[in-house]
């Protein structure tokens, strides 16, 4: 995923809920992650995002299949006998539908698969860390990702982070609204607390302030 094209894609955004901070919710905190393996589960299925790498391949037929191809920023791919095809927003097993369907025009009854090879997703499926950080970033979400993992994708705290100032935005999906949460990433990163440490969701966004003197 191209760093400089994915910053430019969310600043935006992230500067947004910087001014909306505080309207969805006053501060709250999230309970504690676990550390514990046995208690981790399965993500929601993963959606195509631009620029994910991808391959598919078309049983008996090597010459219709597509070794790592990535999406295009307008959300298309292009293969032999299928141009233009939409991919964004969809998973694996509903694009290879897709793909089987357009082929059956040419060929009779093509099987297809569709593996993701390498992910940067949609927006509500990245995590977005905005602020006094050492290298701002959007993260593709993974299954039981953590505020830690987050944090450590890059590079933690700047010198002049206020990190127990940290706020998380999260949006309610039932009642639509932007909720916000305190996070204290000081305590975590620099005294170890790992009751700072919480579970993230995918489209979550991580504001980390400077410190004011």
């Amino acid at each position: 995923m191209s760093t400089s094209f994915s910053l430019s894609r969310f600043t935006g955004s992230a500067v947004a809920l910087m001014m909306l901070a505080g309207c969805g919710g006053a501060g709250q905190e999230l309970p504690p992650a676990s550390f514990a393996t046995a208690e981790e589960g399965p993500s929601e299925e993963y959606v195509i995002g631009p620029l994910d790498q991808i391959t598919i391949h078309v049983w008996r037929n090597p010459e219709l299949s597509a070794e790592e191809i990535q999406v295009r920023p307008d959300g298309r791919i292009t293969i032999p006998l299928v141009r233009d095809m939409p991919a964004v927003g969809k998973t694996a097993t509903e694009l290879q539908d897709d793909i089987r369907d357009q082929l059956a025009q040419y060929i009779e009854q093509p099987i297809v698969s569709v593996i993701v090879n390498e992910f940067s997703g949609t927006f509500n499926q990245q995590v977005r860390i905005v602020g006094s950080t050492e290298q701002p970033a959007s993260l593709p979400y993974r299954a039981n990702m953590t505020v830690l993992d987050a944090m450590i994708a890059v590079g933690g705290l700047s010198e002049f982070a206020a990190g127990n100032k940290a706020k998380l935005i999260r949006l309610d999906r039932d009642s639509g609204e932007q909720v916000e949460y305190r996070l204290r990433l000081k305590d975590l990163l620099k005294k170890g607390d790992s009751q700072a440490n919480v579970t993230l969701k995918p489209g979550d966004v991580i504001i980390i302030p400077e410190s004011t003197f």
